[in-house]
């Protein structure tokens, strides 16, 4: 008989195991009578700890469980009222052994589970606790000199042709010559470019974004089709799956087969906008792109300390909304440049990247400003790549 603690109060998963003649269940109301319970001596086959608590919660409850070796070979499980792909992703990121939505459906694969999960964590090795890295982010003083030095120059020897343009754009079409928008890079603010666009462009994105959105690739999956068996699982007997179980509301999916569908319908819903042969742009604007003169304003945001002159590229506030959380949100360690890793990168394979490679290429940059892993040589280096590169066919 297999020994189980339930930590909750919810009445529905308590009855439903008690009934069953080959588990022995102890239900404990809290966190702290539950670790008054374990510090007793009793060690249990398995945990199931439901993530609202009186007292805490059910991830600080595994972390207090994993600090004590002898409870080591203890699986722990973690039980929710509903699926939230955050607290998922969480769950699996911090090691916690399984996953599973109230009602809690057919006991025997639960039973299954926790025998499955005594024998292998038996076998594993106790790992000591990560010591936890503070990142913090400092913008270095070489850096910060240059940039007012660079800048500063570049406006005064550039002003000549920054009034060319800007009588350029005002001649091809009305309305203001520069563009302000809101922009983040490790703080929001006012992002300045010369228009490349006629006026009222601002209102066709929502459209295009959705039908020329370089970055959407991905079919109209919208959500997960528990009917689908995976190929592997298709080979198993009814009732086996190839991987782990997920268990959400009444259905049962193999995490491989979840993985798989949840990674497509992420792809239909991309955090980055880049619109293929954009309609908007205005004769001059797809000349000062390719040659990137409608980013010189931007030197003024280096003069204020808004940006740097090597970054990441610094988002629009719906874009950056959607990466702050988990390990895209690295990118923001490092300041918001007008020319950087990603911008280089891009215009050497002719404006063709994936939102993925984008993605790791802004974390590469960021790396760089953890601890003491800055080198003005190596932005020297990606300044004189961008100088190679300015002259191009596509507008990036």
């Amino acid at each position: 008989m297999l020994k189980l603690v339930y930590i909750g109060n919810s009445k529905g998963p308590i009855e439903m195991l008690s009934a069953n003649e080959h588990l022995s269940i102890t239900v404990q109301r809290n966190t702290l009578a539950a670790e008054i319970y374990l510090k007793s001596g009793q060690i249990p086959d398995a945990i199931l700890c439901e993530m609202t608590l009186s007292g805490g919660d059910g991830i600080r409850m595994h972390e207090w469980v994993r600090q004590r070796k002898e409870l080591n070979h203890v699986s722990f499980m973690l039980v929710t009222h509903e699926f939230k792909e955050d607290l998922y992703k969480e769950a699996f990121k911090r090691r916690i052994d399984d996953y599973f939505v109230i009602p809690l459906q057919k006991v025997e694969s639960l039973i299954g589970r926790i025998e499955y999960l005594k024998e292998y964590r038996l076998k594993i090795v106790p790992l000591e606790p990560e010591l936890e890295r503070e990142i913090t982010y400092h913008m270095p003083l070489s850096k910060r000199i240059f940039d007012i030095l660079m800048a500063s120059t570049a406006l005064i020897v550039l002003s000549p042709l920054l009034l060319l343009v800007m009588l350029a754009i005002r001649i091809e079409s009305k309305g203001k010559v520069y563009y302000t928008s809101r922009r983040v890079g490790r703080v929001p603010f006012d992002f300045y470019k010369l228009r490349s666009m006629r006026q009222g462009a601002d209102a066709d994105l929502a459209k295009l974004a959705k039908d020329k959105n370089q970055y959407n690739t991905a079919s109209e999956k919208s959500e997960i089709d528990f009917g689908i068996r995976c190929e592997e699982c298709s080979k198993l007997p009814e009732g086996k799956f190839c991987s782990p179980i997920i268990h959400i509301g009444t259905h049962d999916i193999c995490e491989s087969s979840y993985h798989r569908q949840k990674k497509e319908i992420d792809k239909s819903k991309s955090a980055f906008i880049k619109i293929v042969n954009d309609p908007r742009i205005t004769k001059v604007g797809k000349i000062i792109r390719n040659t990137s003169i409608d980013e010189l304003p931007q030197l003024i945001n280096v003069i204020k300390g808004d940006m740097s002159i090597v970054g990441n590229r610094p988002l629009p506030v719906y874009e950056a909304e959607q990466i702050t959380k988990g390990d895209m949100s690295r990118r923001f360690l490092a300041p918001a440049g007008i020319t950087g890793l990603w911008q280089v990168e891009l215009r050497g394979k002719g404006g063709d990247m994936s939102e993925e490679e984008r993605k790791r290429l802004d974390n590469v940059y960021s790396d760089h400003f953890i601890g003491r892993n800055y080198s003005f040589w190596y932005d020297f280096k990606l300044i004189l790549r961008t100088f190679r590169a300015l002259f191009q066919k596509d507008t990036v």
